[in-house]
């Protein structure tokens, strides 16, 4: 019998992926082999797009009824680089991209967002390679040296590392920090509020790089 599906399983095989991979991720884990099908299958059929599509149509349904909340630490982050003059760019696998920013109330902060979309249009691989992450620096006008990426998922920390950013940031929300620097985070927080300077702190401007968050 395979084991049960836990939060664990989630950090481990699905989180920052595109929403196929994931799926093909976690069925490896439990040694389930399913023929891919195609993006329009149902998500009644056991395929792996149509178990990705089943997957997509319940978070749908949560973001509707539930909406998202941003955590605060990453707004007060965001307004801190923001107004130190830095770029900032919005790198996600998710095909929902833009619909969850809009429903968190944060759309109109990105001028550029690379979602699973894009990457599919423009036929990008997706994290843990270095791909998006390349495209959000250029369309930044920046290299990737110029850039800082910051991440939550173990994908997205690799797909950092492996682009030879600037500086990768990681952010633990569960997947455990020594997981985010074996993965090529130079350093890892908690949560980005750490990185904000208090009202009694000395004010450090950031240095000259951009901010790239995923959602």
């Amino acid at each position: 019998m395979s084991p049960s599906y836990s939060d664990a399983d989630y950090f481990r095989y699905i989180d920052g992926k595109p929403r196929y991979d994931g799926v093909r991720s976690l069925l490896a884990s439990r040694g389930i082999t399913l023929p891919d099908g195609d993006p329009t299958d149902a998500p009644t059929q056991d395929t792996v797009c149509g178990l990705g599509n089943r997957k997509n149509a319940a978070f749908n349904e949560t973001l509707a009824e539930d909406g998202v909340t941003p955590y605060q630490g990453s707004l007060d982050f965001l307004d801190y680089v923001v107004n130190a003059g830095l770029q900032v760019a919005v790198v996600t696998s998710s095909r929902n991209g833009e619909l969850t920013l809009g429903a968190a109330g944060i759309r109109d902060r990105f001028g550029i967002v690379v979602d699973g979309n894009l990457a599919a249009e423009r036929r990008l691989a997706g994290k843990p390679a270095p791909d998006t992450y390349e495209l959000g620096a250029e369309l930044l006008g920046l290299t990737p040296a110029e850039c800082v990426v910051v991440e939550d998922a173990e994908s997205g920390v690799q797909a950092g590392r492996a682009g030879d950013f600037g500086l990768v940031l990681g952010v633990d929300r569960g997947v455990g920090p020594q997981t985010l620097l074996d993965a090529g985070a130079d350093i890892v927080v908690s949560d980005l509020d750490e990185l904000v300077p208090r009202p009694s702190e000395p004010s450090t401007s950031p240095e000259t790089a951009t901010q790239e968050a995923t959602a």
